[in-house]
């Protein structure tokens, strides 16, 4: 599975976590990249669960300011 990803944050400690699209299906999900002494594998997480587990981390915020960034300053951004 080929996928598309966006770096959303890099810790301190080396774990990267990315936005996630399979172009093939179009689904959307977190991969987070773990660093290398810890030994775990990269996994995929449904963007819900992402930010829905735990307190509002780094990588949390990066991509709530990210998914902010698609509404800011659009020709079709209506307030209500």
């Amino acid at each position: 599975m080929q996928i598309e990803t966006r770096e959303l944050y890099h810790s301190p400690n080396g774990d990267i976590w990315f936005l996630g699209r399979d172009p093939a299906t179009g689904d959307v999900f977190v991969r987070h990249e773990p660093n290398g002494p810890s030994g775990g594998q990269p996994s995929h997480i449904d963007i819900g669960a992402f930010l829905s587990r735990g307190p509002r981390n780094p990588e949390h915020r990066a991509l709530l300011q990210l998914i902010g960034t698609l509404v800011e300053g659009g020709s079709e951004v209506r307030r209500i």
